[in-house]
């Protein structure tokens, strides 16, 4: 089976077309959280990803998106932005919100999604002192998650630790970096951030988990950041969203 794994689409109607057009036939997709938030098109991404997704999860500007809980934690920009989301919601998008399970959510036998963490949906897992703990005590080998915006992960392979950084050779094209995750090892992915990515890299991140092949190539792809950019200004989000997606941060 192959899975297209997503995560931290955030409103961005043209990542998400791009990212879905790179990855061709899949046959599942799997959506880690924070679907809207952000960006300037959290119902027509809804609509794309509802009918779509195997496997959804919430994130925390879902929560707070659709009410579930207050903007007190976000900064000023994420909090007008949430705020302009939960108002531009349709009732059923918002519902739907309401209704995305905490996770982690299993998606195979082998492998199951998360937002945060495994152990907790909002925990930032960005350094091998946090990952070790859940790579210890998940109930599968392999947990997809989201939340940093930085895609890669960390793995272990007996007494062996590792931090999986994709290197990539340029920003301009297309590109992928394939891991091998065998039976036996224990992974914690991160796909990147579809729609901001914050690794200084501006390009759309998802990855594709084929289990047949016991592989999981990372992906990066152009898109139109300027659409992206002038659809967030026309719906007057803060100036920092637009401009942050042309530089990855």
């Amino acid at each position: 089976m192959r899975a297209l794994v997503i995560s931290d689409i955030h409103g961005n109607l043209q990542a998400l077309e791009a990212v879905l057009a790179a990855a061709g036939t899949v046959d599942q997709v799997w959506n880690l959280g924070d679907t809207v938030g952000y960006g300037a098109n959290p119902n027509e991404v809804i609509d794309i990803i509802r009918p779509l997704a195997a496997v959804n999860v919430r994130g925390n500007h879902d929560r707070v998106c659709c009410g579930l809980t207050s903007s007190q934690g976000f900064n000023p920009v994420a909090a007008e932005a949430a705020t302009w989301t939960h108002a531009t919601l349709t009732p059923e998008n918002l519902q739907w919100l309401r209704d995305m399970p905490k996770g982690p959510v299993p998606a195979t036998e082998r492998a199951m999604c998360a937002h945060g963490s495994p152990l907790h949906e909002d925990h930032y897992i960005v350094s091998m002192r946090d990952a070790w703990t859940p790579l210890q005590r998940m109930q599968t080998e392999i947990t997809f998650f989201g939340h940093t915006h930085v895609q890669g992960g960390f793995s272990q392979r007996d007494a062996e630790w590792e931090e999986e950084r994709p290197q990539y050779e340029e920003q301009e094209t297309a590109e992928e970096v394939t891991i091998d995750v065998p039976e036996g090892t224990r992974h914690l992915i991160n796909p990147g951030s579809v729609g901001q990515p914050r690794d200084s890299d501006w390009r759309a991140a998802f990855a594709i988990y084929d289990d047949g092949v016991e592989q999981i190539t990372f992906y990066r792809i152009p898109y139109d950041v300027a659409a992206a950019q002038a659809a967030i200004r026309a719906a007057k989000l803060p100036e920092r969203l637009a401009g942050r997606l042309a530089v990855g941060r």
